[in-house]
């Protein structure tokens, strides 16, 4: 899988990454290749199953709205 990400240096040093398409997916680190490794994990944890994800009925469905 290939997600695009956003690398920026951070004004007190190292990076940030943001993961624009997994809101609220962001991550740091000292270094540009530590900055990727923690994103990386990041993004593996954001997309993890977790067990409320059941929660819903079947027939649910999920919409987007613009507001």
């Amino acid at each position: 899988m290939h997600i695009k990400i956003i690398l920026e240096p951070s004004e007190e040093g190292g990076y940030t990454a943001i993961v624009p398409t997994l809101p609220g997916c962001i991550s740091e680190g000292d270094t540009r290749e530590g900055t990727l490794k923690n994103i990386r994990e990041a993004i593996e944890l954001y997309m993890e199953p977790v067990e409320d994800d059941s929660i819903f009925s079947p027939s649910s469905e999920q919409v987007e709205i613009t507001v």
